[in-house]
């Protein structure tokens, strides 16, 4: 018995989605030199330094609640992602490593996650021109995360 057509272009789709996703990870599983690292990191990722292999962050927290929050925002990220970092945290700050185990190194996957870590992390409404309002800036009360001063 013949497949249906409509099988068949099924399975050729399936097939190209595949092989399309196959091309990505390839492309995303080039490994950086150090000095390669070093510079993405001057440029993008000012707050992050490399160091045992890994690319890291600390994030300064102002409470044990904040830094469950910070590690739990973390967990989603990474999971979402589908790549997982290494977290070491105390009562008022977490670290956050990451690297490509299956490829041995950094990759833009690191690159890419840090970067969307740093934005969810580091986001600060009242700073935007949007209707949320944000966490209380100037009320120790509400102190969340210690926000980074830019790195000139």
């Amino acid at each position: 018995m013949a497949p249906e057509p409509l099988d068949m272009v099924r399975a050729i789709q399936r097939r190209h989605l595949i092989s399309k996703r196959q091309i990505l990870m390839a492309d995303s599983e080039r490994v950086y030199t150090d000095e390669e690292v070093e510079e993405k990191l001057k440029a993008e990722l000012p707050h992050w330094q490399l160091e045992g292999g890994w690319i890291r962050r600390r994030y300064k927290t102002s409470s044990w609640k904040s830094t469950l929050m910070v590690i739990n925002t973390v967990g989603h990220l990474a999971e979402a992602a589908w790549h997982h970092p290494d977290i070491t945290a105390s009562y008022a700050w977490v670290e956050v490593r990451l690297k490509n185990h299956h490829a041995k190194g950094i990759t833009d996957k690191d690159f890419a996650l840090a970067k969307k870590i740093e934005d969810v992390v580091h986001w600060q409404p009242r700073l935007e021109d949007n209707t949320l309002e944000g966490t209380p800036g100037d009320d120790q009360r509400f102190a969340y995360i210690k926000y980074d001063k830019e790195k000139s």
